[in-house]
C-alpha cells in the first residue's frame, strides 16, 4: 500500500553529539574527509547504507548507538575537533580578507543548476557541477558569494537501461525535510514567501530553502507549497523539464524571485547586500530586470537604471552554438509582462527589445535570453581561451562596428575543486613518491574502479530483467593491471560517443589485444526528449553487451558525482573527442588530471589552451569551413585509433619509466592550472572587482545622478553618430623605396564629429601586418592626438606617429570610437566610424586603408 501522505521524524540528539547536526546540515563535509571520516566511525553500516550522506545516517541510527557514542570519549573528543575545525573555517580570515584591492562586499552568484554533492541531486551536467565548484572554491577563500537558484522536487532524473540498452528515466520525489536543507523562515516563523504576479491575476509563490556550502549560503527557490494552484506548484518540478512555458517560468523565478530570495536573506541575516550579480549562463538573465525595476521603482528612468544595473553584472556564456541557447516566442514573453504581469512598471517594448536578435540571420519573432544577458551586463565572458574566440564570433553582430576578435567578451577558463575530486590517496606528496610506490598507488586506484564497476554493472544488469545466476561473468569484469580508458558525460551529438565504435573491428583489437590490452568505462545521460541521444547510448550498450569483449567494456548508468568520484581516479586516460570547437572548456579531463590521469583530446575547450605533450595526447582534427560531417568522424575516428595503437598503450606497457613521468608533469604543473581557486581568483580579480567599482561609481545610492548622465550621453551619442565620419587620411614620412624597419610615419587625420566634443572620442589608427586580402592580422592601435582648432566646416584634425616596427606587407586603417570615463571599453557602444568603405590613396608612397 502506498502512504496518502509522506512525512519525515528528525533524530533528537544527545546534548554531547548536538555538535553532529551541525557538521551534517553544513556541506562542507562533501569535501572534508575528517568530517566523513567522523560519521563513518559513528556508524559504518548506516554510513554505507546512506550512500555517504551525513543527514541520511543521523536520520537511520539506532537510538542505543546514539547512546554509546554519547559514552564514547575518543569519538567525543573527535568530535569537539571536528566542531571547532569548522567553526575555525567558517570565521577565521581567508584570501579574500586578505586582498590588498577593494573587493566586492559581496557577490550574489546565479545558476539554473548546482552540483554541490550526490545527497543533493540538483544538476545535470557540466554547468550544474561547475556552480557547485565555483561555490565550494569561494568558500575556501573567503569570497563572500550568495548562491541563488530553484529546489527541483524530482532533480533531473535517475537514468536506467532496458534489456535491450534503451535509456528509461524515472524521477524520484525529493522531500526537501530529508535533505541538507533547511527553510528561510521570518522571524515570527512563517516561511519567507516570494511572489511574482502572473496573467489574469494568478500568482506564483515560492519558499527559499537554505544549503549551507561552507560559507557560501545557497538559496534554492521551491514553486511546491500550498499557495499555489497545481500548473504553478508544477514550476519547479523537474530540471529542464515541461514546454517552453514552464521553462520561462521557471526562468522569471530564478532571475527575477532569487533577486527577492537574496533581498529576504540579507534583511533576516545581515548578510551584505550584493555589489555584484554574476549570471552563469542566460538561464537567468531576468535577475537584471528586476533590479531595473528595483531603481525604477525608486523614481529612476528605465535608461539610468539599466546603466546602474549593467555596472554590477557579469555574464558568463557556456555554449558555443546558438543552439544551445534558451529563446522563447516574443508573444509569451509579453503576455507576462507589464500592467497584468510581472515587473508593471517596465514598459514591457523595453524589456523585449533586450532581447531581440537585430543581427544578420536573427529571427525577429524570438526572445534571445544570451542576448538580454549581454545586454544587461557591462562584463562578459566564456570560459575558456577558444570559447572566448568562439562566443566574440556568435555574438558579434551586437557590436556592428567591429572585428569579432574586438567584440568586449573576455575568456576565463574554467576550473575544478581539487578537495572533491581528488582520491583521498592522491596527496599532495604523489608526485614525490618513488616509480615503485607510484605505480602501485595507480593500480590501487584502478582496483577501487574495477571493484565499483562490477557493483554498478551487476545492479544495471539486475534492473534489466537479468537473473543472479545469469551473473557471474561480472566478476571478471575489468582487470586492475589494463590500461583503463575513462569516458563519461552527457550524450549531445557534438561530443560523439560513438566515435570509438567507427571501426568496430579496430577497437575489438585494441581491447583484446593479448599484449598490449586496454579496457574502457563508458558513462552519460543524453536528455529525455533527445532520442538520438538515447540511439547513440543504446549503440554504445549493444557493442559493451557482447561476450567477445565485455569483460573489456562497458556502459555504466546513471552516471552523477559519486560515480564520477570513483571513475576519475581510477582511469589512467581520460578521452574527450567533440566536435571542434564545440566543447565550451570540458572540465571532466581536468579532474582526471589532478588524480594523474592523462588526457587524449581533440584540442578543444580547456585541451587546447594548456596541452602540452608531458600531460596527454592531442587527437588530430579535419575541422574546418564546408567539413563533411562522415568524412570528419571517419578521419578523426581513425587519428583516435592510430594514437591509442601507436602511442598511449605502448608508453604505458613498454615506457612505464615515462607514463610515470608523464603523471608527475600533470600533477605539478597542469594540476594548478586547472582548479577553481585559481578561476575563482581570476574572476574576483579580473570581473569582480572592475563591477564592483563601476556598481559603486553609478550606485542611485551613493551618486543620485551619474547613471542618468551616462544614460543620457549614450544616448546623445547614438544620435549624433551618423554624422560622425573620417573625412581626409595622410600620411608624411619616407617615400616608398626608403620604408625601413624602425622608421616612422605621421599620420594625420580629420574627423567631423557632428555635435560631439573631441573629448567624447578617440581617434585611432589600427596598424598591422596585412594578408592578401588586405585584411590587417594581429592589429595595434594606436591614439591621434588633436591638433589646432576645428576649420570653417567644423571638422578636427588628429595627428599621431606609426613605429615601422614590422617588416613585410603593413598597413593602417583609422577610425573614431566614443569614449567615456564609465565605459568598460572603448567597442561597448558597438559604434565605430571608418574612412568609406573602399577608400584608398597613396601618399608619401603609402598604401592607405
Amino acid at each position: 500500500m502506498k502512504a496518502i501522505r509522506r512525512f519525515s521524524v528528525r533524530p533528537v540528539l544527545p546534548e554531547s553529539l548536538r555538535p553532529l547536526g551541525d557538521l551534517a546540515r553544513n556541506l562542507r563535509w562533501s569535501w572534508h574527509p575528517e568530517t566523513r571520516e567522523l560519521f563513518r566511525y559513528a556508524d559504518p553500516e548506516g554510513w554505507r547504507a546512506a550512500g555517504g550522506d551525513p543527514l541520511r545516517l543521523l536520520g537511520s541510527v539506532s537510538a542505543g548507538r546514539l547512546a554509546e557514542l554519547a559514552q564514547d570519549r575518543r569519538f567525543l573528543r573527535r568530535l569537539k575537533l571536528g566542531a571547532g575545525d569548522l567553526n575555525d573555517y567558517l570565521t577565521e580570515p581567508r584570501w579574500y580578507q586578505n586582498a590588498d584591492d577593494e573587493l566586492p562586499a559581496a557577490i550574489a552568484y546565479f545558476s539554473p543548476e548546482f552540483g554541490i554533492t550526490a545527497a543533493l541531486p540538483q544538476y545535470s551536467g557540466g554547468l550544474g557541477i561547475l556552480a557547485g565548484d565555483h561555490l565550494k572554491a569561494a568558500s575556501d577563500l573567503g569570497a563572500p558569494l550568495v548562491g541563488v537558484g530553484l529546489l527541483y522536487r524530482h532533480g533531473y532524473f535517475r537514468q536506467s537501461l532496458s534489456r535491450d540498452g534503451w535509456q528509461q528515466e524515472s524521477y524520484p520525489v525529493l522531500d526537501p525535510d530529508e535533505l541538507p536543507l533547511e527553510l528561510l523562515r521570518e522571524p515570527d516563523g512563517a516561511p519567507v514567501d516570494v511572489v511574482l504576479a502572473l496573467p489574469g491575476a494568478r500568482a506564483l509563490h515560492a519558499h527559499v530553502w537554505l544549503a549551507r556550502v561552507g560559507r557560501v549560503p545557497l538559496l534554492l527557490l521551491d514553486s511546491d507549497v500550498e499557495e499555489n494552484a497545481p500548473g504553478e506548484r508544477d514550476v519547479t518540478d523537474r530540471l529542464y523539464g515541461g514546454g517552453r512555458e514552464q521553462r520561462l517560468l521557471q526562468e522569471m523565478l530564478l532571475g527575477i524571485g532569487g533577486v527577492r530570495a537574496v533581498r529576504a536573506y540579507c534583511r533576516l541575516t545581515g548578510h551584505p547586500e550584493p555589489e555584484v550579480f554574476h549570471t552563469n549562463e542566460g538561464h537567468a538573465g531576468f535577475l537584471g530586470l528586476e533590479r531595473v525595476r528595483e531603481l525604477s521603482d525608486a523614481g529612476l528612468p528605465f535608461a539610468a537604471a539599466l546603466e546602474a544595473v549593467r555596472a554590477g553584472t557579469v555574464f558568463t556564456t557556456h555554449t558555443p552554438v546558438p543552439a544551445g541557447i534558451d529563446r522563447f516566442d516574443r508573444d509569451l514573453v509579453a503576455r507576462y509582462f507589464g500592467d497584468d504581469g510581472e515587473l508593471p512598471g517596465v514598459d514591457p517594448a523595453d524589456i523585449l527589445a533586450l532581447g531581440t536578435e537585430t543581427a544578420p540571420g536573427g529571427d525577429a519573432e524570438l526572445f534571445n535570453m544570451a542576448l538580454m544577458g549581454l545586454r544587461l551586463a557591462q562584463r562578459a565572458n566564456g570560459v575558456s581561451t577558444l570559447h572566448g574566440d568562439v562566443s566574440r564570433q556568435m555574438f558579434a553582430g551586437l557590436w556592428p562596428g567591429f572585428d569579432a576578435a574586438e567584440v568586449p567578451i573576455t575568456s576565463l577558463t574554467n576550473g575544478v575543486h581539487a578537495p572533491t575530486w581528488v582520491a583521498p590517496e592522491v596527496t599532495d606528496r604523489a608526485p614525490r613518491l618513488s616509480d615503485g610506490e607510484l605505480w602501485d598507488l595507480r593500480r590501487t586506484l584502478r582496483e577501487q574502479l574495477v571493484e565499483e564497476v562490477r557493483r554498478r554493472l551487476h545492479d544495471s544488469w539486475r534492473e534489466r530483467g537479468a537473473a543472479r545466476a545469469e551473473l557471474g561473468w561480472i566478476d571478471h569484469v575489468l582487470d586492475p593491471d589494463v590500461l583503463t580508458v575513462g569516458f563519461a558525460r552527457r550524450v549531445p551529438s557534438y561530443k560523439r560517443l560513438t566515435l570509438m565504435l567507427r571501426d568496430r573491428d579496430r577497437l575489438r583489437n585494441l581491447l583484446l589485444d593479448p599484449d598490449r590490452p586496454l579496457q574502457l568505462v563508458v558513462a552519460g545521460k543524453a536528455h529525455p526528449a533527445d532520442d538520438g541521444g538515447k540511439r547513440l547510448i543504446q549503440e554504445l550498450v549493444r557493442f559493451a553487451d557482447d561476450v567477445r569483449v565485455r569483460h573489456r567494456i562497458v556502459f555504466l548508468p546513471d552516471y552523477g558525482m559519486a560515480m564520477a568520484q570513483k571513475l576519475y581516479p581510477g582511469c589512467d586516460v581520460w578521452l574527450n573527442n567533440p566536435l571542434r570547437p564545440l566543447e565550451a572548456c570540458g572540465t571532466s579531463g581536468m579532474k582526471s588530471a589532478l588524480n594523474g590521469g592523462l588526457n587524449l583530446s581533440v584540442l578543444d575547450g580547456w585541451w587546447d589552451e594548456w596541452y602540452e605533450p608531458d600531460f596527454g595526447w592531442p587527437i588530430p582534427t579535419a575541422d574546418g569551413p564546408g567539413a563533411d560531417p562522415d568524412r570528419r568522424d571517419a578521419i578523426e575516428a581513425a587519428a583516435l585509433y592510430s594514437v591509442l595503437e601507436e602511442q598511449v598503450t605502448p608508453c604505458f606497457y613498454d615506457h612505464p619509466d615515462r607514463w610515470l613521468e608523464m603523471i608527475r608533469r600533470t600533477l605539478t604543473r597542469l594540476g594548478p592550472k586547472v582548479l577553481a581557486e585559481r578561476m575563482v581568483r581570476d574572476y574576483t580579480q579580473r570581473l569582480y572587482a572592475p563591477a564592483a567599482h563601476a556598481h559603486r561609481t553609478l550606485d542611485p545610492a551613493a551618486d543620485p545622478t551619474a547613471s542618468a548622465q551616462l544614460a543620457a550621453w549614450k544616448d546623445r551619442v547614438r544620435t549624433e553618430w551618423p554624422q560622425v565620419r573620417v573625412d581626409h587620411v595622410e600620411a608624411a614620412g619616407p617615400a616608398s623605396d626608403s620604408l625601413e624597419l624602425g622608421g616612422c610615419l605621421t599620420l594625420r587625420v580629420r574627423v567631423t564629429l557632428g555635435g560631439l566634443e573631441p573629448g567624447e572620442v578617440e581617434v585611432q589608427a589600427v596598424t598591422g601586418r596585412v594578408d592578401h586580402n588586405d585584411t590587417i592580422t594581429d592589429p595595434a592601435t594606436v591614439v591621434l592626438k588633436p591638433a589646432g582648432r576645428p576649420d570653417l566646416g567644423g571638422s578636427r584634425l588628429y595627428e599621431g606617429e606609426l613605429a615601422l616596427d614590422r617588416t613585410g606587407p603593413f598597413g593602417y586603417t583609422v577610425r573614431v570610437l566614443p569614449t567615456h570615463p564609465l565605459l568598460a571599453g572603448p567597442t561597448e557602444l558597438g559604434l565605430a566610424a571608418m574612412p568609406p568603405a573602399g577608400a584608398a590613396s597613396v601618399e608619401s608612397g603609402v598604401l592607405m586603408r
